[in-house]
């Protein structure tokens, strides 16, 4: 096999391959062979049929087409290793010369992994956040906790509707004079400031009590998403059946009694203080990697290939469909809802994919500089932990990679991820995260 690289522009190449007539005859007979064990030909054992008989059943360019493909992929592999290449966009073949007999003659054109040159990556700096929890926050969060163990109670009589209070309403809406679809509710709590209703809608009930009714007349947005409403104004007929209050509990031992397993206020606030400690560190130690590793992939040179990028993109949306099917919604109406279309999200999404290219490419890069290898040990670890995420067995996740052909692609993420740890490790005055 001889095959020869011919650039097309800076991503893209032409490889030549030129396969010799004797490895050609071996592709047909290898073609035959396929063919036989697939086929069952009456009077013949399977893959037992010969060439002049399967040639009768299916056709002489049956043959040769399974001996194409044959030959075209051992060789196109083989080229792409001995010229080392790596593809990051599907091979466009073209036939030059293919008669049995003859030096097999193809091209493939493929869009290339390109090159990266790393910048520093050893001995880098980032600025390490304050991961002090102060008194205030402490509070916030035992407000937090109030406000989730808070009791909703009606207002005394003749009070008036204010901002953070729940009305309990009936409404009927129309444009035009006529109702329209989704436009009508009854006994609906609607917190006033809560934005949950069309812009102004809330703020026309402030001050009106219980039994009141109330004409409430709103425009809806331009970018509603329903198309037939956005920018009509509408007319809400609304009555005030209740105003209801959060009442919340006092901040002592009853209330540390009722929130917690604790018995008094103070030992409350010690176990929040420690969580939140805890956690405040782990996100300043997250926050300061993260910024060893950007720094990193900055101070890299590289040039993204635009086929890379729009198969990031095109995997993120596919990540969107499935989390939006694991809640039980598909992507139109999740596009429908937010008022996009399938481009919009691709456009939204290209920054980040580029981004998010860029860092594996580096990181990639990073590994091989530094000899850095996944042992089965790596391996079995990133399995482990997928299983535990996913609450299966290591076996069957192990499985399903290896069915779907995903080992490699496991492999290149545990391989980033030891890049990843090498900067972090090797960073000045190195912190590393547990």
């Amino acid at each position: 096999m001889k095959a020869t690289v011919n650039p097309v522009d800076q991503h893209v190449v032409t490889l030549t391959i030129e396969v010799p007539a004797a490895e050609v005859d071996k592709g047909i007979k290898q073609a035959v062979k396929r063919i036989a064990n697939q086929v069952n030909i009456p009077g013949f054992r399977k893959g037992h049929a010969p060439r002049r008989v399967l040639e009768m059943n299916f056709g002489k360019e049956a043959i040769l087409e399974e001996a194409f493909d044959v030959l075209a992929s051992q060789n196109y592999s083989a080229a792409l290793r001995e010229n080392d290449i790596v593809p990051v966009s599907d091979p466009e073949t073209e036939r030059v010369q293919f008669e049995e007999g003859k030096d097999l003659i193809f091209k493939v054109t493929v869009t290339k992994r390109p090159e990266v040159k790393l910048g520093d990556y050893k001995g880098l700096e980032a600025t390490k956040q304050d991961a002090t929890v102060t008194d205030e926050q402490i509070e916030e969060q035992l407000n937090n906790i109030r406000e989730q163990q808070a009791k909703m109670v009606v207002a005394e009589e003749g009070a008036t509707i204010q901002k953070d209070d729940f009305a309990v309403i009936d409404f009927a809406g129309s444009v035009d004079g006529k109702p329209f679809d989704g436009g009508e509710g009854k006994s609906y709590p609607l917190q006033i400031g809560s934005g949950s209703f069309i812009p102004g809608f809330e703020d026309q009930l402030i001050g009106a009590k219980a039994g009141d009714d109330v004409t409430v007349k709103v425009t809806f947005p331009e970018d509603y998403f329903v198309a037939e409403l956005a920018g009509k104004e509408a007319e809400f007929k609304t009555h005030i059946h209740d105003i209801k209050r959060k009442e919340l509990p006092e901040l002592n031992d009853e209330f540390a009694k009722e929130a917690s397993s604790y018995e008094t206020i103070e030992e409350l606030k010690n176990d929040l203080r420690a969580k939140m400690e805890e956690e405040a560190s782990r996100r300043a130690i997250d926050t300061y990697n993260a910024d060893l590793i950007q720094a990193a992939v900055k101070n890299a040179t590289v040039d993204i290939p635009e086929v890379m990028i729009n198969d990031r993109v095109e995997q993120m949306i596919q990540e969107l469909a499935m989390n939006m099917e694991g809640r039980g919604l598909k992507l139109d109406d999740y596009l429908k809802f937010s008022n996009k279309t399938i481009e919009d999200l691709r456009t939204e999404y290209k920054d980040s994919a580029a981004e998010n290219v860029r860092a594996d490419l580096v990181l990639d890069a990073i590994a091989t500089a530094e000899g850095i290898e996944v042992t089965p040990d790596d391996m079995n670890r990133e399995i482990f932990i997928m299983a535990q995420n996913f609450g299966a067995d290591p076996k069957e996740v192990w499985d399903i990679i290896a069915k779907e052909g995903r080992v490699a692609m496991l492999a290149g993420s545990v391989a980033r991820k030891k890049a990843a740890r090498f900067i972090i490790d090797n960073a000045k005055g190195a912190e590393a995260a547990e």
